[in-house]
């Protein structure tokens, strides 16, 4: 029924009662509390090699109260409160122990009992370089035109400064890879410098550098990110915002000119500054679950229950069913925010399959709490459409595959369920003093597994019906179309992804075309034969169909299924003609998308070429994908939103960065 949107593999819901209950009745090792760290003293500047004469980001610029624009730096409210919620690393249990510790200190180790480590970014670049950043991402976190210029934001990026009072920290987590338990990972190379909130949209954000030294999370890694990577995370990242697809966020990318990496080969590196209500994910809670450790499971339920969804009040609301449960069937708190997650993470992958993005990464540590798009690497844009294409060179049995990911998503959300079952399993126990303290009695376990697998398939069901309904919404207004119709998904939807597969048509550039076509106005077999052609390029084979194939192909789609469709709509919606359906689907067809090529040849200006005016230009089209023309580069433009060479589809990438 999903076609190529989903490839439903019942096994993948929790199957075996014995499994869960070995899950959560291991030993159980208890983690006190410590009490959050007080506010600690100043911490100065780092110091950089050209003895820059500026203090920490504190004492506010010259401030105005008119913020019509934004706020500088300095202004913006500044907090830490995932740090004063979660335990420490007992290796440094304080702020102060960790800044005087020497940077050798924070290589990689274990981490037991504790939620993130204080340290302090690498902050040794003297010339750091701001090679672009994001005007949206600025606007989002509140911050006013031009305080990219000032020679502190340069050096906060790069990690040379630190902020008043506050310590940057790096989280551990751990993670499901490739389907197997991976064990402890954590920030490896991302350092959170502070959180921050708009003070008009009252959103909290945590500011993170990725690519900023080492921490106890950087395994056999260096603590470094090479530029090419950190060019296309930065792009990326904004690329899904524009197009609506909930995505964690980039402010900047830095480069760091005196600073190299050995990977394939030796590379320069950068920082990318990027941030999220919450950098939580799947992994967060694999680990403490995997460890035995409930106090730190549980602590890190309802910090994210309240301080990442606002409260119990903001997840999904009982089913009316639910609404009068008692003891262990109650619908607590647990139950609702696995609901929330599922529902959320059901509709950010109905987003990527309706526009061809793939992560190629979908391991659990990759899998944002909020369903947010999380983590690039070997990631793309679908060229010519191809259900089974991975973008990860690596991922030779395909299972991140387009084709794969909203059941590889399930398959982590299960993962989700075990770490959270013993929770949302316990009913109005719960909060019970005894059921904090200490794992049930096996013969209540094994009751509360029974009603664990019970909520998880019914969930497995809710989490099918989410997925449906966003991506045939999603899809249809891609098609021009104004309500979606029960019949959609067969009649119109699996017939468009069959021609596209069949002629290998490229996925994103086929839709903007189709929104300059008058459908409704050709009333002929030679007018849709005719229209037939703008989907089609010189020399191509069109899967051995052929010029003539293809275009036989086309016009039949077009004049019979897609016309047929659009004759419903006209019908239903007067006043709703060609002219509005174009107008509808220019708003949600890109015109520019960032595919591999594109970045690559960028990459190669950049790094190579010692270009500075192509990613600044890059980043308008970015930003705004849906416009004709930037008033950039006419010949890059062109280029860049054209049918792709043949040489430069399907590029796939490595996960090295």
């Amino acid at each position: 029924m999903f076609k190529y949107a989903l490839c439903w593999q019942q096994p993948l819901i929790l199957t075996s009662t014995t499994r869960l209950l070995r899950s959560i009745s291991g030993s159980y090792r208890s983690s006190t509390p410590t009490s959050a760290p007080a506010r600690y003293r100043r911490l100065r500047a780092l110091k950089t090699a050209v003895a820059m004469q500026t203090d920490n980001i504190g004492a506010a610029e010259r401030t105005s109260d008119n913020h019509e624009d934004g706020y500088s730096i300095e202004e913006l409210p500044k907090s830490c409160v995932f740090t004063t919620s979660h335990i420490p690393d007992p290796e440094f249990p304080t702020p102060e122990s960790a800044q005087n510790a020497p940077r050798h200190a924070f290589g990689p180790r274990q981490v037991r009992g504790a939620m993130f480590t204080w340290v302090i970014p690498e902050g040794t670049e003297p010339h750091p370089e701001v090679l672009a950043i994001s005007e949206d991402a600025m606007r989002t976190l509140g911050l006013k035109p031009g305080q990219e210029k000032r020679v502190e934001f340069k050096h906060l990026m790069a990690g040379n400064l630190l902020v008043d009072g506050i310590m940057p920290w790096a989280a551990v987590y751990g993670g499901w890879q490739f389907g197997q338990w991976a064990g402890q990972l954590g920030d490896g190379r991302a350092i959170s410098l502070f959180e921050c909130t708009n003070p008009k949209t009252g959103q909290r954000y945590e500011v993170q550098l990725k690519g900023a030294g080492l921490t106890p999370y950087s395994r056999f890694a260096d603590g470094k990110a090479v530029l090419r990577s950190s060019i296309r995370e930065f792009v990326i990242s904004e690329a899904l915002h524009a197009l609506g697809i909930p995505t964690t966020r980039a402010l900047a990318l830095t480069l760091l000119p005196s600073k190299k990496a050995v990977r394939e080969v030796v590379e320069p590196c950068a920082i990318v500054t990027r941030f999220a209500p919450t950098w939580i994910r799947i992994g967060s809670f694999d680990l403490f679950r995997w460890r035995g450790d409930r106090q730190n499971l549980r602590r890190l339920a309802d910090y994210v229950i309240n301080e990442c969804f606002g409260g119990e009040k903001n997840l999904v609301p009982p089913r009316p069913e639910e609404m009068k449960l008692t003891g262990v069937d109650f619908v607590n708190r647990y139950h609702r925010l696995y609901r929330e997650v599922v529902r959320r993470n059901a509709r950010t992958v109905a987003k990527w399959q309706c526009y061809g993005f793939m992560n190629g990464v979908l391991n659990t540590d990759n899998t944002h709490i909020m369903g947010l798009s999380l983590d690039f690497g070997p990631f793309s844009f679908m060229d010519n459409f191809n259900p089974h294409f991975t973008p990860n060179h690596d991922d030779y049995m395909k299972r991140y595959s387009y084709h794969n990911q909203p059941t590889v998503i399930w398959w982590n959300l299960v993962r989700l369920a075990e770490d959270l079952a013993e929770l949302f399993g316990s009913g109005d126990l719960c909060d019970t003093q005894e059921f904090i303290e200490k794992p049930l009695p096996r013969p209540e376990l094994e009751k509360l597994v029974s009603r664990a697998e019970v909520q998880i398939e019914l969930i497995g069901e809710e989490y099918k019906d989410v997925f449906k309904a966003e991506y045939i919404s999603t899809f249809c207004t891609r098609l021009g179309l104004q309500v979606p119709r029960p019949e959609d998904l067969d009649q119109i939807i699996s017939p468009t992804l069959d021609l596209l597969q069949s002629l290998e048509l490229d996925f994103n550039g086929f839709f903007r075309k189709l929104s300059h076509i008058p459908v409704l106005s050709l009333d002929t077999k030679e007018k849709w034969f005719a229209a037939s052609e703008v989907f089609l390029q010189e020399g191509e084979k069109y899967a051995g169909k052929g010029w003539k194939g293809a275009q036989e192909m086309i016009a039949e789609w077009l004049g019979g299924t897609y016309r047929t469709r659009l004759q419903l709509e006209e019908r239903d919606y007067v006043g709703f003609g060609d002219e509005e359906r174009k107008e509808k689907m220019l708003r949600v067809n890109p015109k520019f998308v960032a595919r591999n090529w594109v970045l690559q040849e960028v990459i190669e200006l950049v790094e190579k070429k010692k270009d500075r005016e192509v990613l600044p230009g890059l980043m308008k089209m970015v930003l705004d994908p849906f416009r004709e023309s930037w008033g950039w580069n006419e010949e890059l433009e062109r280029r860049w939103c054209g049918d792709p060479p043949k040489s430069e589809r399907g590029l796939q990438c490595s996960c090295s960065s």
